[in-house]
């Protein structure tokens, strides 16, 4: 067991005991920034001019004040984190006058970085906030390098350690960051955390085919049969589900989650892609200079514990730990090795908001953003995982999914032509 410092973590004094789990090791004080939330908010609604290609990009487009409090929670974590560590934590906006309007980062009237809709603010759809910050996550770090995280990304692993190792090392063959996909039949990319130096020739490619994708059009509805990715697989072939009294089946489905993740599609192709004009070979890339982090146990544990069920991770995240000698009954017994394995062998945890909860039913996430405060509470089992993420740091840095072997090409040509 270990004993917890008074401070000030969420909304109560912080004063209990939590287990150190296995894989992990407390951080030294000096290395946090402990100072109370406000100052902390202080500095992300301020942070400092880009000087370095250490940063952490979010974006929310009604800016981080508006942002669900267990979204600004993770964003506060990842802040304490990583500031003194040399990294500056960015939530980039839409809003008129903000510092953090993207227009201060990035031209907004340039057709070769955002496609007429995003500059009209014409995307539609009920997405159109999420395929919004799918378009300003390439030409971000294109131009600043470092990383693009959702704002549901709870950060656990050494995040800093694995940059030295990799990108930050100019020794290393490493140059892209991201999660597999969990696609055994082709490589894939999670779109909710990417990471490189500026100007990465990947991400530059991705950026061209992105935006020929979005030529002349206001949302990503029927992306998925778009000419350009033909070859690439459809997602989520398996899924139905029913709405309104709409069956919705495995067909319908997997084009409407493709379409919703068209950006993961375009990863897909890019990397897939032999261009001998170009000079530009996909899998040998991927296979040499793309570090991928496991899927299921790097960003997506809690859902494997639970059959990804939100309401049954939301009761057992919400329950309390034993006290005063009381028995652990079955259910902490399983928050507790969720806790423990997430803490000790997980990255990170994403959670799912958007398309997923229309077709899965909702999640632990769309649960705290109903349940206000639920993913704070004292001596629950989601405080102990928050005070985990802030306070350990794990022993090891994730092995890279072995994407060493290079898969047939999906496309040989040209990037932007139609084979």
């Amino acid at each position: 067991m270990i004993a917890l410092p008074h401070y000030h973590f969420g909304t109560m004094e912080t004063q209990l005991q939590y287990h150190l789990p296995i894989g992990m090791h407390l951080l030294p004080p000096s290395l946090l920034d402990l100072r109370p939330t406000s100052e902390i908010d202080n500095d992300l609604l301020h942070p400092a001019a880009v000087a370095s290609e250490k940063n952490i990009w979010f974006f929310w487009d009604t800016g981080f004040q508006r942002m669900p409090a267990h979204n600004q929670r993770n964003i506060r974590t990842w802040h304490r984190r990583l500031s003194k560590l040399g990294w500056t934590i960015r939530v980039v906006d839409k809003l008129p006058g903000s510092p953090l309007n993207i227009s201060n980062f990035l031209d907004i009237h340039d057709p070769h970085t955002f496609p007429s809709c995003f500059t009209q603010g014409t995307i539609t759809g009920a997405f159109s906030a999420q395929h919004t910050s799918d378009l300003v996550r390439f030409p971000l770090l294109l131009r600043y390098g470092g990383v693009y995280a959702d704002a549901g990304m709870m950060q656990i692993g050494d995040l800093d350690r694995l940059w030295n190792q990799t990108i930050g090392n100019p020794d290393s063959p490493y140059e892209v960051l991201s999660y597999d996909g969990n696609d055994p039949q082709q490589r894939t990319l999670c779109n909710y955390f990417l990471a490189s130096n500026r100007d990465n020739p990947l991400f530059a490619r991705c950026h061209r085919l992105f935006l020929a994708l979005w030529e002349g059009k206001t949302s990503t509805h029927g992306l998925h049969a778009h000419p350009l990715l033909k070859g690439v697989g459809m997602m989520g072939q398996s899924l139905s589900f029913v709405e309104d009294g709409i069956e919705y089946g495995p067909d319908q489905t997997s084009k409407m989650l493709t379409d919703y993740i068209i950006q993961g599609q375009v990863m897909t192709m890019v990397m897939g892609l032999v261009d001998k004009e170009d000079s530009w070979n996909g899998p040998a890339y991927a296979a040499n200079h793309v570090y991928v982090i496991e899927f299921m146990v790097g960003a997506q544990l809690i859902n494997q514990f639970t059959a990804w069920d939100g309401r049954r991770a939301f009761e057992l995240m919400s329950l309390h730990l034993p006290t005063n000698g009381e028995p652990e009954n079955d259910d902490q017994g399983l928050a507790r090795e969720i806790v423990e394995t997430c803490l000790g062998k997980s990255f990170g945890f994403k959670l799912a908001t958007g398309i997923i909860v229309r077709i899965m039913g909702d999640t632990l996430g769309s649960f705290w953003k109903k349940n206000i405060g639920s993913d704070d509470v004292q001596g629950t089992y989601a405080h102990w995982l928050r005070y985990g993420m802030l306070y350990w740091n794990q022993d090891e840095v994730p092995p890279p999914v072995m994407f060493n072997r290079v898969f047939e090409p999906i496309k040989e040509g040209s990037l932007l032509k139609e084979n």
